[in-house]
């Protein structure tokens, strides 16, 4: 009886640890991190998307309790699609894709900027094309629909013209810049790594026009499913928190950082640093200022987008942007 007694014991105290160590979190680990929470995140090959790689890579989602699914997409319409059709919880996309998909009836909100692309996107002409005036009459190579035709319509109507005063050459951005290497354009509108490519095999070919010219017009958001969002209030802010802590990895470790990102994208670092000198990432107080605090300057960059989106018929009418940002995952508790 007593080694019965005492076995019995043993096994109550045994069971007693072991219940102990089933609810006991790391010492850094946030007190409200969800348990087991999980998040399928769409992605595709930008660097801009990079600090998701980077938490991946550092063990920051874990960190949080979240087990996130980065799945990555090669073109916009495959991670539109696929979000649209409820099979993404969040999704990566640009500005205006996330302006596009609200008016065709995507119930979302812009929960976070991400990155701006300043001199990472840009009109590159020869020396003899000065300035986006002298594109008048000339053969212009550009993806419509993208980042490219959105920064070029801008361009075009800052300087008092129109698509029509020029000759479109409608082509992906990755050939755009060979296009006008070859001399089969005058002029070309392209993004990172290509706008370098382009510079290299033909020092005449120069920037003409970049998207520096008006900051935030060409950049990334974090879209969320309304539903998901407001059913997820704390994962949404401890996503957001893995962001702001992926990116001050980067900015503190650059060189790690960016060989994390350029693995994802399937390059290296050393043919990705013009890219990375023309994109700025947004940490969370950066978020704060420019979406929360400075709305009106958010508002005033949002509606340039959707003014060039309606131009380029990427829209039919108009939404209402205040129903579309949503800040409040981000600010301080």
């Amino acid at each position: 009886m007593k080694r019965l007694r005492l076995v019995l014991s043993l096994l109550i105290l045994v069971i007693s640890l072991a219940g102990c160590a089933a609810v006991s979190t790391p010492a850094d680990a946030p007190a409200s991190a969800p348990a087991n929470a999980t998040v399928r995140i769409g992605t595709q090959p930008w660097i801009g998307y990079g600090p998701w790689w980077i938490a991946q890579d550092q063990g920051i989602f874990a960190k949080y309790g979240i087990e996130a699914e980065l799945i990555d997409f090669v073109t916009d319409t495959e991670v539109n699609a696929a979000f649209a059709s409820g099979n993404m919880d969040v999704a990566n996309v640009a500005t205006h894709t996330a302006i596009k998909l609200y008016a065709n009836g995507v119930d979302l909100k812009i929960v976070l900027l991400e990155d701006i692309s300043n001199d990472a996107d840009a009109i590159i002409a020869p020396s003899a094309i000065a300035a986006v005036t002298d594109l008048a009459g000339k053969t212009v190579a550009y993806e419509e629909g993208s980042t490219s035709d959105l920064l070029l319509h801008y361009a075009l109507a800052e300087n008092n013209m129109k698509i029509e005063d020029i000759v479109s050459a409608p082509m992906p951005a990755a050939d755009a810049g060979a296009a006008l290497i070859a001399e089969q354009v005058d002029a070309a509108v392209t993004y990172e790594p290509y706008i370098s490519e382009a510079i290299n095999q033909n020092n005449d070919i120069q920037p003409l026009y970049t998207a520096a010219e008006r900051s935030g017009l060409i950049s990334d958001v974090l879209v969320a499913r309304t539903q998901f969002a407001e059913e997820n209030p704390d994962l949404m802010r401890d996503l957001l928190k893995v962001w702001d802590e992926a990116v001050t990895f980067l900015r503190q470790n650059p060189e790690a950082g960016r060989a994390i990102i350029a693995e994802a994208v399937g390059s290296t670092p050393e043919e990705l640093v013009t890219a990375f000198e023309g994109v700025a990432f947004y940490d969370l107080s950066e978020n704060q200022q420019f979406l929360a605090y400075e709305r009106e300057n958010a508002a005033a960059v949002f509606n340039d987008v959707q003014t060039v989106a309606l131009s380029i018929g990427l829209i039919d009418a108009p939404i209402d942007l205040a129903r579309v940002v949503d800040p409040n995952y981000f600010m301080t508790e």
